[in-house]
This record gives structure tokens, sequence and C-alpha cells, in this order.
């Protein structure tokens, strides 16, 4: 007889028919989801030149593919100023001549003034040029077969050295200077020295779209790099130093009496240059080294004015507030990044105050808030919050902006203050469109930014806290979670001073930065730079509003005038470009070009609109059509997975990255799965009756 099946068997068939090609249709989805978008008239897939790729050794033996030896770091800090001096050192140990691309991170407030090449016993001095000059000089050197290096500026904080003509042997040193100011936190000073830039998820909305210097290469995780990497530190404080330390690398502290150290990394502890170098200090007494510093110039005279802030006003005159935490769940958050952000997501909103509201909006490649509409800090909400956060696992791209859009849709009362902080490791190429967006939704919020990992795009996490009026975190390991969030609180309760003015008395000044000072919060100082002329004397009056009252601070102005604060001169310039940019991202395009060139040029300073050139006047490469291109990788920043740019080591140099799916598809995917499997267990038993 022939088997027949029953009605409930065939139901469960035609579920399990359903449910395999549902299953099967989100796995195609997932492989032809950008070819589909593409037929939809969205942008098309990202180029190989426009997504960062694994950096794998080719056959010719002849190449080598890793010119970049070692980097030396000397650091001297006077004061609350710091002096840099970087000598990156390439040597060609192939049989070819080669031109090195280096893609590498610097400080966001560096002032880049300074960079020499040694090649063999010349020494060769750069020279500050218009950007687009610059590059054709350098092209025409290279097709002329002179060592000749270019440094450009990508970002604020993203830098490219090219290196032309590297004989077989030789060893070139390219020295960069730069200075910079050393704003202190709560009475605590840090530097910051950046190793490595993260790779960088390219959005089509970005401005960076068709950057090349996206697509450098990385090393696979946990693989280190073959360049060495070194950083001596000397400090001195006329007011004495205590508790020189580092949170991220291994040091050797040397004490020189009471107002000098000396700083060095110990030996024979792994890989150094996969992570920020970060050293915090204080300064004896536990206050703020406030005052006014003066140079004087061959033919303009620069000073700073540092003023530490009041004290912080009692929590009992707090106004509640609405907060919305926008977390990162990318794939370049994956593993270490994420869990500290759980981790610190637990502190920041497990210490609201009952009459607080929040919500909180996970985003990758899509976003999604917990709840439709901001709920009361209870109890039950933030363990129901936390709970959902402590399921997340990170994959897909970054899509910030998106995201960001979707908070300031959110209907907000007319008399609720409602402040957004951002949780990511900044990894995109949409830091002028975040701006933008922020800088205009002020009214609607302020932004503060906590950066997580390793490596943060410090450039994305300070500019949304300064255009949202807020500051930024960087959070580098879980066991600074809880340090991090109870300065977020104890800072957000209330600025410590509103309608902030700076009144000079008796010193003729001019050209002050910044021309309007924004409100201060709780353990940062008043910082004022400016240029002066005529005698140096008089005050400075820091005048505002503070919780308790008309808030005013007097400091004379000395009249020594050391040649120490030279650095005066190029941390004016950089604070104004700053300035302009900031001014240049929230206009759009380029209006603040030729004011921004003027100073670059004037100052000698790196900035998106000049370079430093080096050129030998040699002809040495007499085939320099013959010479390659090599692009140094960097090794992947410590804590970041594979997933930051697709899980295929094996990917031929330049091949094109696979997307990691989102979250949320991969969901989809399982749900279906546990059905198909669960039904295939109910059937199986008795497949047929007789």
């Amino acid at each position: 007889m022939q088997p027949t099946l029953s009605p409930t068997r065939g139901l469960a068939r035609w579920l399990w028919i359903t449910g395999a090609s549902i299953a099967a249709a989100c796995f195609v989805a997932l492989g032809a989801g950008p070819a589909q978008a593409q037929a939809q008239g969205d942008p098309p897939p990202r180029l190989k030149t426009e997504s960062p790729y694994f950096f794998v050794r080719s056959e010719d033996a002849a190449l080598d593919q890793l010119p970049l030896k070692s980097t030396r770091v000397d650091v001297r800090i006077s004061g609350v100023i710091a002096d840099v001096t970087v000598t990156q050192r390439y040597r060609n140990e192939g049989q070819r001549a080669i031109e090195a691309k280096y893609v590498f991170p610097g400080s966001t407030r560096a002032a880049v003034y300074g960079m020499n090449v040694r090649l063999a016993d010349r020494l060769i001095t750069a020279n500050i040029r218009e950007k687009q000059q610059a590059r054709i000089e350098y092209d025409s050197a290279k097709k002329e077969g002179k060592t000749a290096a270019l440094l450009e500026q990508h970002l604020p904080n993203v830098f490219q050295m090219n290196v032309a003509n590297i004989m077989p042997g030789d060893d070139v040193q390219v020295e960069l200077r730069y200075t910079e100011l050393l704003v202190p936190q709560g009475g605590n000073y840090q530097f910051v020295f950046p190793t490595v830039v993260g790779p960088r998820y390219n959005s089509p909305q970005s401005g960076q779209a068709t950057a090349q210097w996206v697509s450098q290469p990385f090393l696979p995780a946990a693989q280190p790099g073959g360049a060495a990497f070194d950083i001596q530190v000397a400090i001195a404080s006329p007011i004495g130093l205590r508790e020189v330390r580092s949170s991220s690398h291994a040091i050797e502290v040397t004490q020189q009496g009471d107002e000098r150290a000396t700083v060095a990394l110990q030996s024979g502890t792994g890989a150094q240059n996969n992570r920020d170098f970060i050293l915090d200090y204080r300064l004896a007494g536990e206050r703020i080294e406030s005052g006014v510093m003066l140079y004087r110039g061959s033919d303009e005279n620069f000073f700073l004015a540092m003023v530490e802030p009041p004290k912080q006003v009692p929590a009992s005159v707090i106004s509640p507030r609405e907060y919305i935490f926008v977390v990162d769940i990318s794939g370049s958050m994956h593993g270490f990044p994420l869990e500290t952000a759980k981790v610190l997501l637990r502190e920041l909103i497990g210490n609201l105050k009952p009459s607080d509201s929040f919500n909180v909006l996970l985003f990758s490649g899509s976003n999604r808030f917990l709840a439709p509409r901001p709920v009361p800090a209870t109890r039950a909400n933030i363990e129901q919050a936390i709970y959902t956060i402590n399921q997340m696992g990170g994959g897909g791209s970054t899509e910030l902006i998106p995201a960001l859009k979707r908070v300031y849709a959110q209907p907000k009362a007319a008399d609720v203050s409602r402040t957004v902080v951002v949780v990511t490791d900044g990894y995109v190429t949409v830091e002028r469109e975040a701006f933008e967006l922020v800088r205009s939704n002020l009214s609607q919020a302020n932004v503060f930014s906590f950066g997580i990992g390793s490596s943060v795009n410090r450039h994305l996490m300070e500019g949304l806290a300064r255009a949202g009026m807020g500051e930024p975190f960087i959070v580098t390991q879980p066991a600074q979670a809880a340090a991090e969030a109870e300065r977020f609180r104890r800072m957000i309760e209330s600025p410590v001073l509103t309608s902030v003015k700076a009144r000079f008395e008796g010193l003729d000044v001019y050209d002050v930065e910044p021309a309007q000072l924004p409100d201060v919060l709780g353990e940062r100082p008043v910082v004022v730079f400016g240029k002066w002329r005529g005698e140096a004397r008089g005050q400075v009056v820091i005048e505002g509003q503070s919780a308790t009252g008309a808030y005013r601070n007097v400091v004379p102005v000395g009249t020594h005038i050391s040649q120490d604060t030279a650095a005066l001169r190029y941390l004016w310039a950089r604070h104004r470009i700053a300035g302009l940019s900031d001014q240049e991202a929230l206009e759009g395009g380029d209006a603040q070009r030729k004011r921004i060139t003027e100073l670059g040029l004037q100052y000698n300073l790196l900035t998106q609109y000049t370079s430093f050139l080096a050129v030998d006047r040699v002809v040495r490469n007499p085939a320099p059509q013959d010479a390659a291109s090599v692009n140094q990788p960097s090794p992947m920043p410590q804590g970041v997975s594979n997933r930051a740019i697709g899980e295929a080591p094996a990917l031929a140099v330049g091949a094109e990255v696979p997307g990691t799916p989102e979250p949320g598809t991969w969901g989809a995917v399982a749900v279906l799965l546990s059905l198909l499997a669960l039904l295939a267990r109910r059937h199986h038993p008795r497949r047929f009756t007789p």
C-alpha cells in the first residue's frame, strides 16, 4: 500500500518547507543584499581602494613590503606644554627602489610645526606648502628619481607620510615635531600619544567616501607588527610632581627630585604600538597651575591664561534630566570594546536619579530604541535596560548619522533638559557630518561622548563633545569605567559656570581665542589664548554665573616673560585653525580654506590645506618608473577583532572585504533555524502512517 501523509503531518511538512524557504531567502539576502541595494539605486558597493584590508605578503622577494622599521618618540613636558619629536625610520631591505606610504595617528591637539629628513650624512629640511602644490612638487621629484618626503593631514588626528625613491639599502629617518597644550581634568594631567589608526567603516554618506587613506592595510588581530616602538618622556614642573603612572603600558619612572621625572617603557612586555600610550601625573598641592604665560616674539607677542574653575554645586539644586544613550554595537566593537561598553553603561544608567528619565538606542547598520519613549529611572527600568544590553553582541557596519538623526527626531518637552551620551570606538569617516548634525541641534540637547577601546578615534569623540557643548571621555579598559562614569556624573549635575566672559585690564590684547567662552563644566579650567602688545602688566578677570550667584576671579599678569614659551605661537594658531575648521564643518564646503591655508603658511603648521615637503636635490634613482609603492600595514588595535574589517585573514592584498551581517539579521535566521529543528524533531518519529 502506498503510504499516505496525515493532515497534521502534512501541516508540519508544509511548515518545514515554508520555513526552509524563508531561511534560504534570508541567506540569499545576506549575500545579495548589496547587489539588490545597488539595483534599487543606492550607492554601489565600495571599491577595493575604499575599504581597509588584511595585509598579505606577496611572492616578490625583491620587494620590501615592511619598510617602516621603527618609531621613536621623545617628549619634553614643561609645565602645561608638551614638545614632541617623532622619528620614523624607513629602511629598504629589498632589491627594488620603493615608495613607502604610511598612515599614522596624531594627537588631536597637536600643532605640527616641523619636519626634517636624514639621508645618510645629509639633512633635508622640509618646507610648508599649499597642499595641492606640495603634491605636485612631490610627484615631480618622484618622477625625476629624487628622494622626497611628503607629510599630509587627512584629519586633525590622521596623517600620511609618503617617502619616494628609497633605494635598496637606504636608511631614511623622518623627524616630525609638534607641540600641544595639556589641560588638566580634576587636577590630573594627561599626555596621550596615539600609535595606530583603527580601521574605519567608510559610510557612503561620508565626505571621506573616496579617500584612499581609509584603504590602509591591517595585520590580523594579535599578529604583531614588524616595526619597533619606543617612547621617552621628560617632565618638569616648578610645583612638584606626584603619581606619575600609565594605564596603558608598563613603564619605568625615574624621579629627579620633586620637580623632574623621566619615563621609559619597560622592555620585554610585548607589543607596544597597538594602543594609545597614556601617561598621567598630578602636581603637588591638589591645585591647578593657574596663571598667565607670556611670550614676546620678533613681530607678535602671545599669551595663555589658564584659570581654575569654581567648585561643584550641591546636588540638591540640580533639576531632573532626560538622558539618551546612543550605543555602538557594530563589528569593530565585538569583544573587548563592547564588553567594556556594557560595564560603562551599567555604571552610567545605574547611577541615575529616580527623578531622571532615560532611553537607549543601539546602532550598527540599523538602530533601535529599547523603549518607544524615555522611561523613569526606576530600579525595574534600569535593571531591564542593563539586562537587554548584556545580551548584545557586536556585528555589522557603523551607521552613526542615521542613529543621531533618530535621536533628534524624538519629541522633547520644552521644559526638559536632554543630554545625549554617545558610546563608540569612533571607527567611522563621517566626523564632519556628525559635527554639523550635533551643532545644528544644539538647542535640543547637549552631547557627551565616551570613546571605548585601546586606540579610540579621539577626533570624533572630542569633536562631538565640542559641537554639543559637552565633554569627551576615553575608557581604554573595563577597570576605568566606574571612575569615568563617576566623573561624568559630577560633571553633568550642573555647569559650574555659565555666561563666561574674560576681561583684560591693563593688558592690550587682540585676536583672543575662543571668541566666545563655553560654559565651564566641573574640574576643567577656563583656557584663553591671544596676542598682546605694549607693556606686560594688568590682570585677567574671569566672570560668570554660578548656581550660587555671580562669580569673579582675578589673575594678575606676571611681568616675567620666558622664551621657553615660544610654543604659544603655534598653539594660538592651532586653536584658531581648529575654530575655523569647526565653522567650516557647520557651513559645509571649504569656505574657510583660504584663511586656514594662510595661517598654516604663516605659522609653519600642518593643516588640512597645507603639507610639509622635503626634496633631495640629488637624482638617486635612474629608473624611477620601475619603483614600487608599498602601503605599510598597521597592527590591529589591541582588543579589536577581525570583525572590524571582515573575517577573512587570508584575503589577498586589495581584495574586497565581506561585510558582517547585522545582529538582527542573524537573529532572524537563528529563530527560523530553531523552528525548523523543532519541527524536525516532532516530525521524525512518525513520518508516515500505513
